[in-house]
């Protein structure tokens, strides 16, 4: 499992000539590091007088974090297994019609499911960025940038993410399913945008 690797093979693994890990995996690895780091800006909170009006919200934001950090883990090979199946679905065979029939319906259901997994990412994460605003606001101050920093790679995996939704869309046959995901996904862009915008104006005010 890429998972598994270190930081090192992963990179590698990354570089290599295989077309995964890619954008996909790699924009769940950025939703990752962006609940790790708001799930250290509040656990830095915790047990500080200074701040001890918001502990009991930062330990609620540490837990809920750490829960989705871990789905955000299970994600990172979620997308590279879905993009394995499209390609695998491309290879079966197609030599009468009955098997082009197959094939089409496999390659259209496998790429679905390629469209789906990346926009499971971004609702994700982007449930998490108005809670990285809060830490921000009302955790560590020391922390503040690490803060920032949570919020930058939320906004790349959410338009990350967004991008492999699109180019998936491209091939699906299913308009319904198409403009539903396209509108949410239009949705999921623009606040994402926006919300980083909000706390990289705010905090540039403060420093």
């Amino acid at each position: 499992m890429l998972v598994d690797l270190s930081i090192k093979d992963f990179l590698a693994e990354t570089a290599s000539n295989t077309p995964v890990p890619g954008g996909g995996s790699i924009s769940a690895l950025n939703g990752a590091i962006a609940t790790a780091l708001t799930e250290m800006v509040a656990n830095l909170t915790i047990g500080k007088k200074k701040y001890a009006d918001y502990e009991g919200q930062m330990k609620t934001i540490a837990t809920e974090a750490a829960t989705i950090r871990e789905r955000l883990i299970g994600y990172i090979d979620e997308d590279s297994d879905a993009y394995n199946r499209v390609f695998s679905a491309f290879k079966l065979p197609k030599e009468t019609e009955e098997e082009q029939a197959a094939r089409s319906a496999a390659i259209q259901e496998a790429t679905k499911e390629a469209a789906l997994v990346p926009m499971r990412v971004a609702e994700e994460v982007g449930s998490v960025m108005e809670t990285i605003i809060y830490v921000a606001h009302k955790g560590n101050q020391n922390a503040v940038t690490d803060a920032c920093v949570a919020m930058m790679a939320a906004r790349t995996c959410v338009l990350g993410a967004l991008l492999n939704v699109r180019i998936n869309l491209s091939s699906i046959k299913d308009e319904e399913f198409v403009r539903r995901l396209a509108e949410q996904a239009d949705h999921l862009e623009a606040e994402a945008i926006r919300i980083e915008q909000k706390l990289l104006e705010w905090v540039k005010k403060q420093l």
